[in-house]
């Protein structure tokens, strides 16, 4: 799994069914959420763990994948 496709399905599980909810929520652009989740923009940790908080995640967590 790769951690951009991590990213949607975590945003999905915890019921941010839209990217413009979900960036409200963690106070960040929707296209800038959207560019996460396509692979086209790479986060700052403080983004990271701005994402984990608004998931109820740790960053390593969210960045936890399996090849």
């Amino acid at each position: 799994m790769s951690a951009v496709k991590r990213l949607r399905d975590l945003r999905q599980e915890r019921g941010w069914g839209s990217q413009e909810a979900f960036a409200h929520h963690v106070e960040l652009d929707r296209t800038y959420i959207s560019g996460l989740e396509r692979g086209r923009r790479n986060p700052t940790l403080d983004v990271i763990v701005k994402l984990a908080r608004g998931l109820d995640t740790t960053p390593s967590e969210l960045l936890s994948t399996v090849e």
